[in-house]
């Protein structure tokens, strides 16, 4: 049967919605983007996952998507940049994802602004992460370390619920080891990097998360960034000498889409 033009323009209307909203309401959400990063000048990389922004309160298919990743890669250490839970509910579906990671995997995590916001307990939540093979750092460094070679994991508390003080958290930073330090909301990263022509903290890596890259977004613009953003929306950034890249991140918030800003988790070598 011959479509007549109005027929025509009708259905190709219809498939291309149709498209639009597998797309915001799917794909991008939850066919997350690997992306992959070597920044190491050494033969003895070390190999770290990024995760933020899971915002995480049921347990999903790409949820296990991402352990099954996690194990295959089996990265040296995880790094969690904030926004895993947005209350207390999530952290039961929180340790359940974090089981599914094999637990040899040792994991640094840190506040983010719905942690705060949500009224997380703190003592469960650093309790349920050490079960985990992990650590909550509030404004605290932990030395890291695989055969030949050491990192000093530096985390930094939230911007927005919390009080970060990146001085006091590399109070015990050895200046012959480089750092990575984990920071939720890029806006204080300026800061970091201002405090650092004092600190003198050699940061071979900058970790952030909180924009969701914007979420939703037309032509790389973001239709609204949350405070605590700044000037920065997602990917590479320098501050001085620090290199700092900001996730866009696994889960939303507030509006379940995502346009122009796939769903996110990294791998670097450093």
């Amino acid at each position: 049967m011959k479509l007549n033009r109005r027929s025509f323009i009708i259905k190709l209307f219809l498939a291309l919605t149709g498209l639009f909203f597998l797309d915001v309401l799917w794909f991008e959400k939850y066919i997350i983007q690997w992306t992959t990063y070597d920044l190491s000048s050494s033969e003895n990389k070390i190999k770290i996952v990024q995760l933020t922004d899971l915002h995480i309160n049921e347990l999903k298919s790409f949820h296990k998507a991402i352990a099954r990743k996690i194990n295959k890669e089996h990265p040296d250490l995880i790094c969690i940049t904030g926004d895993s839970v947005n209350n207390n509910r999530g952290l039961p579906v929180f340790n359940q994802f974090l089981g599914l990671i094999d637990n040899d995997i040792p994991k640094a995590v840190i506040m983010g602004n719905k942690e705060y916001a949500g009224k997380v307990d703190i003592n469960s939540f650093r309790t349920l992460i050490k079960n985990q093979n992990g650590r909550l750092l509030i404004n605290e460094s932990l030395k890291f370390s695989t055969p030949g070679r050491s990192l000093v994991i530096i985390g930094v508390d939230d911007f927005i619920g919390g009080n970060p003080d990146f001085s006091y958290a590399a109070t015990e930073y050895d200046n012959s080891e480089e750092a990575i330090v984990l920071n939720h909301c890029p806006e204080y990263s300026e800061e970091i990097a201002l405090l650092n022509e004092t600190q003198k903290v050699n940061v071979k890596l900058l970790l952030s998360g909180h924009t969701h890259g914007g979420q939703i977004t037309f032509l790389g613009k973001a239709f609204y960034k949350p405070g605590g953003s700044g000037r920065f929306l997602r990917g590479w950034y320098k501050l001085n000498d620090i290199k700092m890249y900001v996730s866009k991140g696994i889960g939303t918030k507030y509006i379940p889409i995502r346009m122009g800003c796939r769903a996110e988790a990294s791998i670097f070598y450093v």
